[in-house]
């Protein structure tokens, strides 16, 4: 169940990865800012604290507040690769490391202690695999300042994804949530040390456009419900599995393949995807790849 709940959020991630992509060539051109209105949004999560909130040991409140760290840190490098490079190149690449990170991660903070099937290791690198290859063209490879990029975000994330876990274990799904949220939104506020930061917020203003708040709040909002979505999926699976959703990841690429595939004919100046034969005949190898390793967690 974890993992179509898992799939899911990956399938809103890849709407978002588009739309960010739109938002960062267009009216919104600073990754730092974007950052910042990303995080600052997320505070919005206080409304729930009615439901079931309350205040759990120190190393509890440190581990959600990192956990929220790592997180804006990465969608900072993240957006940073989005804008220098295609986000199919950076989604994917990240995508293929974050896993393996992931894995390191989950087996030093559970003592060294993680055992898991064959197959599941199978399926592992089978999904790996395909989000490297689904990346892979023959006139544009990935770069070495893409991939430093991407090892990066990849890092920081699995950061997120492990700590996330461990802040699971010892506090209830909705508080935990929140403390997250509380820490990511206060290491959006030393973006406010940024004199670029300061300007666009308090003097140029120059990103609340209609048109793009509009479209960077309804892209919020489904960024928002993807990462409630995925930390929910990362509750209800072993502390083991942890790495397979971040492995996951590989589904969100095939999403992303095919909005970008769509919309590069309406937006070939900001979404620019190669459709060649040998090209499709590569992504289509990938795509088995990523649907092996799903075909053997599933079955």
């Amino acid at each position: 169940m974890w993992i179509l709940v898992a799939i899911s959020s990956y399938f809103l991630l890849s709407v978002t990865a588009i739309t960010d992509k739109f938002l960062l060539k267009g009216s919104m051109p600073s990754p730092k800012i974007y950052a910042f209105y990303s995080g600052f949004s997320g505070i919005l999560i206080l409304f729930l604290i009615p439901f079931g909130f309350y205040i759990p040991n120190f190393s509890g409140i440190i581990l959600a507040v990192l956990a929220g760290l790592f997180q804006v840190l990465g969608i900072v490098v993240l957006y940073i690769g989005l804008k220098k490079f295609e986000a199919s190149r950076i989604v994917s690449s990240i995508g293929g490391l974050s896993p393996i990170f992931t894995f390191l991660l989950t087996y030093i903070f559970s003592g060294f202690r993680v055992i898991l099937p064959f197959s599941v290791y199978l399926a592992l690198s089978l999904l790996v695999v395909g989000s490297f290859l689904i990346s892979w063209t023959k006139n544009q490879r990935i770069t070495w300042q893409s991939l430093k990029i991407s090892a990066i975000a990849a890092f920081l994330f699995s950061l997120y994804l492990t700590l996330s876990k461990l802040v699971f274990l010892e506090q209830t799904f909705l508080n935990g949530l929140i403390w997250m949220r509380i820490g990511a939104f206060l290491s959006v506020l030393f973006f406010l040390f940024s004199k670029d930061v300061r300007q666009e917020i308090f003097h140029k203003r120059e990103a609340f456009r209609l048109k793009t708040l509009s479209i960077f709040g309804l892209n919020s909002l489904a960024g928002a419900g993807a990462g409630i979505i995925q930390s929910l999926a990362i509750t209800m699976a072993n502390i083991a599995y942890i790495p397979i959703i971040a492995a996951l990841s590989g589904t969100q690429y095939v999403f992303l393949l095919f909005l970008s595939l769509v919309l590069s004919l309406k937006f070939p100046k900001i979404l620019k995807e190669e459709i060649s034969r040998d090209t499709i005949i590569k992504k289509i190898i990938a795509i088995l790849f990523i649907g092996g390793g799903l075909a053997l967690l599933t079955f």
